[in-house]
């Protein structure tokens, strides 16, 4: 599952991305300094590994990671292949989700590309641009979908419907996501039609270090832009947590931090918040070989969960051994949790809860 960071030449996106994997792509003061998209694996933070492994002292520890892509600056024109507009809008197609990045800083020295700080109109010129290769797309599926529809086919006449409200909506400048699917066949059409505005989005406001712990004016517009949209919204100080990473300690990181007003690296709350937009959660197994994190969608079966570790384990499911993060933690071990009657056996229909301890049973 990868998330896209996206924006404006100029923004933060190399910086920021650098502050999330640590994969150093190169970032400086001129428009395009990315070309080529870099991709980073990024480890979720999740304090509730951590305390796992305090329980269990497992040989190694493996984390959930997120896959996120630091993707070339877009301009004005780029559905017609400006700038690297088609390289942009082919890179951006493959993630799941977007991190927008706006700049919401004043600095006289660091160049924007249209000449002033105002991320209302940034945020809008990426939307247009997504918003009319989105409708390039959907107008040559409509007039298809059309000339089927014509012979009396039942489905090519409800996606030419669905089709002509997302066209509708693309054309007064509202992204594909604001038009709902009616019912489940609208939604697997939606999602098959692989559209780049359907696609969920994480505004993050990149802030000076004076705003990192409370916002300013412009995160405030962008809230209110926003608030209609089905989209979330954080601020980051980019630039100072770039600083923060170059810091060799944890106490001089946590000291940074403090002196800041924060509580954790904002980067941290980021790589969460990209983990939620892509609709995922995390089961753990624990055992002294490892202690480890799992991926998968919320609303994932408990077989499903098991073939993420293999598909043999799917394939010859036979049931779940499950204790609750909670229970893990207030009885310590896993035979103490036995004694207490708080290990559950559950079937194929168990649907998985974030958190849970499991244990797969499976013949193959």
């Amino acid at each position: 599952m990868k998330a896209g960071i996206v924006g404006l030449p100029n923004v933060g996106k190399s910086t920021l991305f650098n502050c999330l994997s640590n994969a150093k792509a190169q970032s400086a003061n001129f428009p395009f300094c990315t070309i080529e998209p870099n991709i980073g694996v990024v480890n979720v933070p999740d304090p509730r590994l951590e305390k796992l492994e305090q329980l269990v002292s497992p040989e190694r520890v493996q984390p959930a990671t997120v896959d996120i892509v630091d993707i070339a600056g877009l301009v004005k024109g780029a559905s017609k292949g400006e700038g690297l507009g088609n390289q942009f809008l082919g890179n951006i197609r493959e993630c799941n989700a977007i991190i927008h990045v706006l700049r919401c800083f004043d600095n006289d020295n660091i160049v924007h590309v249209d000449g002033s700080v105002n991320p209302i109109r940034d945020k809008e010129t990426i939307d247009i641009e997504l918003q009319l290769k989105d409708l390039e797309t959907v107008e040559k599926r409509l007039e298809k979908a059309k000339k089927t529809a014509k012979t009396g086919n039942k489905e090519a006449q409800v996606e030419a419907g669905l089709l002509e409200r997302i066209k509708d909506a693309l054309l007064q400048a509202k992204s594909a996501r604001t038009v709902v699917p009616q019912n489940n066949d609208e939604e697997i059409l939606m999602e098959s039609f692989q559209l780049i505005t359907t696609k969920p989005v994480l505004y993050v406001c990149n802030v000076d270090e004076s705003a990192a712990a409370t916002g300013n004016k412009y995160v405030d517009q962008v809230r209110e832009l926003v608030k209609d949209e089905n989209a979330e919204v954080m601020f980051l100080a980019v630039g100072t947590e770039a600083d923060i990473t170059e810091l060799e300690t944890y106490e001089e990181r946590q000291m940074f931090l403090e002196d800041l007003g924060l509580k954790e690296p904002g980067a941290s709350a980021l790589i969460r918040g990209a983990y939620k937009l892509l609709n995922l959660q995390t089961y753990f197994t624990a055992g002294v070989k490892e202690v480890r994190a799992w991926t998968i969608n919320i609303g994932d079966t408990a077989p499903q969960a098991a073939g993420v570790i293999h598909t043999d384990f799917e394939k010859g499911f036979i049931r779940a051994e499950v204790i609750a993060y909670d229970d893990y933690v207030t009885f310590g071990t896993e035979a103490k949790v036995k004694e207490a009657g708080k290990l559950r056996v559950e079937g194929k229909e168990y649907i998985v809860k974030d958190g849970d301890v499991m244990h797969f049973r499976f013949n193959v």
